[in-house]
């Protein structure tokens, strides 16, 4: 069947082709080298491959050392020694060989080993073969894989450098650095973003290469970026009477810069266009079709990266201007104090937290401080910042004690259900008498620098932060006083001053506190050196705020000046800070030679309050002014049942207090007010405050 269909097909004579003309035609020559007798048949094709004349060749293997360098055959060898050494049946090799013209040329030889019954080598049968083409191939091969790993390579790096862009400047410093443009292979690069049907060059190219009237170009205009803008295609200039033939509008105010190329590629993300990118080139002619590919790999990712600049972009103005107009916009004038107020936003995110502060002008001479720090660092947060603002300076306004105005915005933020709580300070400062009186809602104390430099913690008893106490019950926030003497600075704060990632909030404490001491004295300077220090070693750490309050000289006292404190039932802190408070006061009013007096009245008055009703009782201190300058102290406490003046005869105690409120106040009484009652008591006190 095979025969009939072979005659069928008419071969030729001498197929199939016999072992020597197959090997003769692939340049291939054969070896016999019997190892016992030294000798090596090396046949016509064989000599062939190395250059040899069948008369330059004697049979031994020595012969072929005119033709193999030495090292290349100390290489062969040793490789051959090892294969019989070692029982290898088979053995292969690439060598070169110098040719009669003194060029080198690879050469590959391949053979099997014949052993005897005790396995002893006796000969060696095999081939050679010029290897040239093979190798130049492989070689080829070999640089185009490395050409494509450098491509990728270039992509890959590319991409990750952008992904750490953040706004559109980043995307270009990154790309026109020298790294960025390095990688690219240009010698510079422009750049324009589509705005409105205009392309807007944000990206020059060379130094002092402006070309006017370029800054906003339209789309349809005879302009390389419009170019590619319109047509979603890249454009490659590969010579410069290209450039000059194409864009003749351009060409004139850049030909003197050395441009031998250029690569224009349209910026497409989410399948539209928003911008271009153009890549120049100083001696380069052409684009490969690798070149091609790789641009517009790179065009891809930078568009992409662009793409997420500008989204981020105009998110931050969005929540940066939603954040500005929380804020307070300007600091009023409060006589008799300094402030200085700072913001700093995080470096990393979206720059904006829900960090406040405040400052509130109180009648009377009083200023009321606030500082604050909402959960998050999202627009939701910015939002709920400004509410609590406003509350706390509507409940400031009203007159509510410090503990009451902490309480109420708690109860605020747990019923606007956001999910979201705050810490805060509140301090409420009488510039005419020093008296600081101060709540704290889980935030961080406040630091008070003394005139000299010297700047110390103030340990501030503190409630829940604001929503969480309000979410448990526990309205709770005492008052801690201090005095503020004059040429002293309150100096208020949120956490990103002094919290660092793994470090300890004491070690941030103390960091501020030396940094506080050896500030300048001026309060603006002092807040810019802490800003400064702060923001290189905060790095991305959250939105930091700070506000400086520093009482001036001693102020005038004026009508309507008032104190207020809560003193809760087995409060002990509480009913301490309240005496030092009235105390402060009076010394500060100008009533010196009274104050044992005044504070001796205002204890009895408290003690009284708290022996005989359920609850707590408010402290008032204030000046009234008329004919006469008066001081009056009011304890307001919660039960409705009024007291009594009654003799406690000789041996007995309850029944003094209102007798000794009598006789060292001026005049006293009860009012009645709501569901409970005010015991009040004045005393006269000098027109002019004591120097």
């Amino acid at each position: 069947m095979a025969d009939r269909a072979a005659s069928a097909l008419s071969l030729p004579d001498d197929w199939p082709a016999h072992a020597d003309t197959s090997l003769t035609l692939n340049r291939m020559g054969s070896f016999d080298w019997d190892l016992i007798s030294g000798l090596m048949h090396l046949d016509e094709p064989g000599l062939d491959v190395f250059d040899l004349h069948p008369d330059e060749y004697d049979g031994h293997p020595a012969s072929l050392a005119v033709r193999v360098p030495p090292d290349e055959a100390v290489r062969l060898d040793s490789m051959v020694a090892q294969a019989l050494k070692r029982g290898n049946d088979r053995y292969g090799a690439y060598f070169r060989i110098r040719c009669r013209n003194g060029t080198l040329r690879w050469t590959h030889t391949q053979a099997c080993v014949r052993r005897d019954e005790t396995g002893r080598p006796v000969r060696i049968i095999g081939i050679v073969r010029d290897a040239t083409q093979e190798l130049a191939d492989s070689s080829a091969r070999v640089e185009v894989d490395v050409e494509r790993r450098r491509q990728a390579s270039v992509v890959e790096s590319t991409t990750a450098a952008l992904a750490h862009a953040r706004t559109i400047q980043d995307v270009i410093e990154l790309l026109k650095g020298s790294h960025g443009l390095k990688l690219l292979g240009a010698t510079s690069l422009v750049m324009g973003l589509l705005e409105s049907g205009r392309i807007h060059l944000v990206a020059e190219g060379p130094e002092d290469a402006f070309v006017p009237g370029t800054r906003y170009t339209r789309v349809d205009e005879q302009y390389p970026m419009s170019e590619v803008v319109r047509t979603l295609t890249p454009r490659f200039i590969e010579s410069k009477e290209d450039f000059a033939e194409s864009y003749p509008l351009l060409w004139p105010h850049i030909k003197g810069l050395g441009i031998s190329a250029a690569a224009y590629l349209p910026l497409i993300a989410q399948a539209r266009p928003i911008g271009a990118l153009g890549l120049l080139y100083r001696d380069k002619t052409g684009f490969t079709l690798e070149d091609r590919n790789l641009l517009v790999a790179l065009g891809s990712s930078i568009a992409q990266s662009l793409q997420r600049a500008v989204l981020y972009e105009q998110e931050h103005d969005l929540a940066e201007g939603l954040q500005q107009a929380m804020l307070p916009r300007r600091i009023p004038e409060v006589p008799g104090a300094q402030i200085a107020v700072r913001y700093r936003s995080a470096r990393l995110g979206r720059d904006i937290g829900g960090d406040w502060y405040d400052i509130i002008a109180l009648p009377g001479g009083r200023v009321g401080a606030v500082i604050g720090d909402v959960q998050g660092h999202d627009t939701h947060a910015a939002a709920v910042m400004g509410q609590l603002r406003i509350v706390l300076r509507a409940y400031a306004a009203e007159g509510h004690p410090p503990a009451t105005v902490m309480a109420r915005a708690s109860v605020f933020l747990h019923e606007l259900d956001t999910g979201r709580f705050a810490t805060c300070t509140y301090a409420e400062v009488d510039l005419s008498t020093g008296v600081v009186q101060t709540v704290r809602a889980g935030h961080v104390d406040p630091l008070i620098r003394d005139e000299d430099g010297s700047c110390r913690r103030v340990p501030v008893p503190g409630g829940l932060p604001l929503g969480l106490s309000a979410e448990f019950g526990r309205l709770e926030y005492p008052v801690s006083t201090v005095e503020l003497d004059p040429g002293q600075t309150l100096l208020l704060f949120t956490d990103g001053l002094v919290e660092q990632p793994g470090a300890d909030l004491d070690d941030g404490m103390q960091f501020l506190t030396a940094l506080v001491h050896d500030g300048p004295r001026d309060l603006q300077l002092l807040a810019d050196r802490m800003c400064e220090v702060v923001d290189q070693r905060a790095g991305d750490d959250d939105v930091a705020l700070l506000l400086l309050l520093r009482r001036r000289g001693a102020i005038t006292a004026q009508a309507g000046g008032r104190l207020q404190q809560h003193v809760g039932q087995n409060d002990p802190e509480a009913l301490r800070s309240a005496r030092h408070m009235v105390r402060a006061a009076v010394l500060a009013w100008g009533a010196r030679e009274r104050v044992d007096e005044v504070e001796l009245a205002a204890d009895e008055m408290i003690t009284n309050a708290l022996l005989h009703t359920d609850g707590g009782a408010f402290v008032t201190v204030r000046v009234l002014s008329g004919s006469e300058r008066r001081l009056r102290i009011e304890v307001e406490d919660g039960s409705s049942a009024l007291p009594r003046r009654r003799d406690a005869g000789e041996s007995g105690v309850s029944g003094r207090g209102l007798m000794l409120i009598d006789r060292l106040s001026e005049c006293w009484g009860v009012e009645s007010r709501g569901s409970g009652k005010c015991v009040w008591c004045e005393f006269l006190i000098p027109d002019r405050l004591e120097t």
